[in-house]
C-alpha cells in the first residue's frame, strides 16, 4: 500500500487550515488524513464528524483528522496502518517552520517506500503581500516559497485584478507563473494537488464550482518498445507545459523492471514500480494542464518520439 503525502506550508494566516477544511469536507472520492497542529482550528461540519477521540476525528466520508504528536513520522506511521489505510495524507506545517526540514524527513527511503511525498503547496496571503511587500526579503517566507511546487494565493477573491497582478509579479521572482494558483475559501482542484492513481483508477464526482482554475487531463498509452534517455529528453521538453504527469512505463533499456515516473510543476521522478503497464502496453500516462493549454495532438507527437523503431 503506498500512500502519498501532500505538504501544506505558509505563514500564519496564509489559508492552510482553511485548505484542509474544504480537503476534509469535500475529498473527492479519496479518504484523507490530515494532520494537524491545533485541531481547534480545524472547523468540521457537524454533519460530517463520526467519532472523536484526543488524538483522531473521524468523519463519515472516510477521512480523518490527526492531532500531531510529538515526532512527525511516528504520526505518519500510525495513520498509515489505519484500517482501512487512507488515500492520501495532507499535512499542515507550522506557519513558522522551514518546510525544508520536514521535506527532508519524509525523504527519508523507508517512509518514502510506503508515503512518497507527492505535492508541496505552499499559501500566500495576496492581501498581507500587497499591504507589506517588503514580506519577501525574509529568510522564512523565501525558504516556504522555494519549498514549493505550487503557489496558492488564498483570499482571492477580496482583492481586485490589479492588486492580485502586483502580487503574481512579487512571487513570480521566486516561482514561474504557470505554478501560481489563485483560491478562494480553500477551493482547490484535486487534480492539482493529487495525482490520479493509474493502478486503479477511480470515478471522481465534478469538480466543485469553487474552484475555479478548469483543469484538462489526458491519458497517453503505447504497446511499442520505449527508450528511457528519449523519454527523459521529451519529459524536459513537456513539464513547462503540463502540471502533472504520472505513469508506469518500461523501457528498452531496464526490459525486466517497470519504471513508475512522476512529475509535478518541475520535479521528476523515476523509480522501480512495484506493477508494470496493463496487459500489451509498454506505457500508460496521466498528463493533467491547465484547460486550452494541454495540446493533446502535440504531446501526442512529442511522446511518440520515444518509441524505438
Amino acid at each position: 500500500m503506498i500512500v502519498p503525502v501532500l505538504l501544506v506550508a505558509g505563514a500564519l494566516g496564509a489559508g492552510k487550515t482553511t485548505l484542509l477544511n474544504h480537503l476534509l469536507a469535500d475529498p473527492g472520492g479519496r479518504r484523507i488524513a490530515a494532520i494537524v497542529n491545533d485541531f481547534g482550528a480545524v472547523d468540521i461540519d457537524a454533519q460530517l464528524l463520526g467519532t472523536v477521540t484526543e488524538e483522531v476525528i473521524s468523519l463519515k466520508n472516510g477521512c480523518i483528522c490527526c492531532s500531531l504528536q510529538g515526532d512527525l513520522l511516528r504520526t505518519l506511521s500510525s495513520v498509515i496502518k489505519r484500517d482501512p489505510a487512507p488515500d492520501a495524507i495532507a499535512i499542515e506545517t507550522s506557519g513558522i517552520s522551514d518546510p525544508a526540514e520536514i521535506i527532508r524527513s519524509l525523504m527519508d527511503p523507508v517512509i518514502f517506500k510506503v508515503a512518497p511525498l507527492e505535492t508541496v503547496v505552499t499559501l500566500v496571503d495576496p492581501q498581507r503581500l500587497h499591504d507589506e511587500p517588503e514580506l519577501e526579503q525574509e529568510a522564512l517566507w523565501r525558504s516556504q516559497l522555494r519549498a514549493a511546487d505550487f503557489v496558492l494565493l488564498s483570499k482571492a477573491d477580496l482583492l481586485d485584478r490589479a492588486a492580485l497582478d502586483a502580487v503574481r509579479s512579487i512571487v513570480g521572482r521566486f516561482k514561474p507563473q504557470s505554478a501560481i494558483f489563485e483560491i478562494a475559501h480553500g477551493a482547490v482542484a484535486p487534480d492539482l494537488l493529487f495525482s490520479r492513481d493509474i493502478r486503479a483508477p477511480r470515478i471522481l464526482p465534478p469538480q466543485l464550482p469553487a474552484a475555479a482554475e478548469p483543469f484538462a487531463t489526458m491519458t497517453w498509452t503505447s504497446q511499442a518498445p520505449l527508450s528511457l534517455a528519449r523519454f527523459q529528453e521529451v519529459i524536459g521538453r513537456l513539464a513547462p507545459r503540463t502540471l502533472r504527469i504520472k505513469g508506469v512505463l518500461s523501457f528498452t533499456e531496464h526490459p525486466n523492471q517497470p519504471i513508475l515516473f512522476q512529475s509535478v510543476a518541475t520535479r521528476g521522478t523515476l523509480a522501480p514500480s512495484p506493477v508494470a503497464p496493463p496487459d500489451g502496453l509498454t506505457a500508460q500516462l496521466v498528463l493533467i494542464g491547465r484547460e486550452g493549454e494541454l495540446d493533446e495532438a502535440e504531446i501526442d507527437a512529442l511522446l511518440r518520439g520515444v518509441i524505438v523503431s
